[in-house]
């Protein structure tokens, strides 16, 4: 496996998303001196994303207007073009914070670009450098102004990120041991990975990661409700972009035993195929592979677009806590589902593999990621799309988790 793998397959992707998202613009267009490319609009519950990618750092100026609440950003030395007149046909009726947008030529070097909103929103603005084959971007995320409160702490933790403040909001420590099972369910955090901004792998048919292990997630969730003993919650229930330590800050504080991660893996050849678990490892990988697929997966904050404030959380002080039982026990939960992916699928390795990946540096949540099936081998990417596998790899999962319940594992 090369490192430009991930890297080429993201930018294939993003070179191939629908026209509902995205709007490219043409060599003519690039030749009229203006340098934004492609814009692209991402609603959520939590908070709605607008990108402007540009062949150049983008200068900018804000302010806010009323009656209507209106934001309006001005971007200097710009021209329109038709990716930027384009602008209104992304906004979605049920946008939750975009009303509607418009584009218009301010003076001879400023494009003046006005978003009304439904609601008072608080904007983060920030710049991010090229990455993964995707060029400048300016990035405009609206939150709600208010907290609105929820049993959800998801808007809550993207509040301390942005503020530099995550880690100091994390509980200390995890649930006392013999608790979980015995005087409460056992809470089981399910990460779909990847989402928003960030589609993840790509298949053949233009199958997106991010979509199918969504679903595969809301599986899981319904399977284990229905758990008398296990209660599920979601690091992501919608197509929304989450920084790899808000999932984690996530987990802490909704203070789960269990932590599982869900992916579909990618490589250059389409022959390459199977599923696959993983745990962390502090002490390097134990495999090419592995670490090859953490560096991919490590990467999801460049591309998904997040802020630098905050990011010592676990780069550090989290990492340095990770214990040497909380590994142990997710070697062992990752057996036990592993060897329940195998009675479904060709099993890609036949143990679990051990890498540095974030979302998995929980110091006190054994966390494993499960690579569900190869999505660019068009075998598997069928399998993937269909509602069949999807449920028998929830149950699959379940069944992993109910076997490393039943040794004890939760109650030490």
């Amino acid at each position: 496996m090369s490192e430009s793998t991930p890297v080429l397959s993201r930018r294939r992707l993003l070179q191939g998303i629908g026209a509902a998202w995205m709007l490219t613009i043409s060599r003519d267009g690039l030749a009229a001196s203006s340098h934004v490319v492609a814009i692209r609009i991402w609603p959520s519950s939590t908070y709605t994303r607008v990108t402007l990618e540009s062949t150049v750092p983008l200068k900018y100026k804000q302010f806010f207007l009323s009656n209507p609440d209106r934001l309006v950003i001005d971007i200097e030395h710009a021209q329109l073009n038709h990716v930027l007149k384009g602008v209104s046909k992304l906004v979605r009726s049920d946008d939750p914070f975009i009303e509607e947008a418009r584009v218009g030529q301010f003076n001879h070097n400023t494009v003046r670009i006005v978003f009304q909103v439904k609601r008072s929103v608080a904007p983060k603005i920030f710049t991010l450098a090229p990455v993964a084959g995707i060029r400048h971007r300016l990035v405009v995320d609206l939150y709600a102004q208010t907290e609105v409160a929820h049993d959800d702490p998801l808007l809550a933790l993207l509040k301390d990120y942005n503020q530099g403040d995550l880690e100091k909001t994390q509980p200390v420590s995890a649930p006392l041991p013999g608790k979980a099972g015995r005087d409460r369910p056992i809470v089981i955090m399910i990460d779909p990975g990847h989402g928003g901004e960030d589609p993840g792998a790509h298949g053949k048919y233009k199958t997106r990661e991010k979509d199918i292990v969504l679903k595969i997630g809301r599986r899981l969730k319904a399977l284990i409700d229905k758990e008398p003993k296990m209660r599920a919650y979601m690091t992501r229930n919608e197509d929304v972009f989450i920084p790899l330590k808000v999932r984690v800050a996530k987990a802490r504080k909704q203070r789960a035993d269990l932590f599982v991660s869900i992916h579909a893996d990618a490589f250059t050849s389409r022959a390459a195929r199977g599923s696959s678990v993983f745990a962390l490892s502090t002490r390097g990988a134990t495999s090419a592979a592995a670490r090859f697929l953490a560096q991919s997966q490590n990467e999801a904050d460049l591309i998904g677009g997040v802020s630098m404030s905050g990011d010592r959380y676990l780069d550090h002080t989290m990492l340095d806590m990770v214990q040497r039982q909380t590994i142990t026990d997710s070697l062992k939960l990752g057996k036990e589902v592993l060897a329940r992916m195998g009675k479904i699928n060709h099993l890609h390795k036949r143990t679990v593999d051990q890498a540095g990946f974030a979302v998995l540096k929980a110091p006190d949540i054994p966390s494993i990621l499960v690579e569900t099936a190869f999505i660019s081998n068009v075998a598997e990417e069928r399998k993937l799309r269909t509602t069949r596998y999807q449920q028998q790899v929830a149950e699959a999962i379940l069944a992993g988790i109910k076997a490393w319940v039943a040794s004890g594992a939760a109650h030490k």
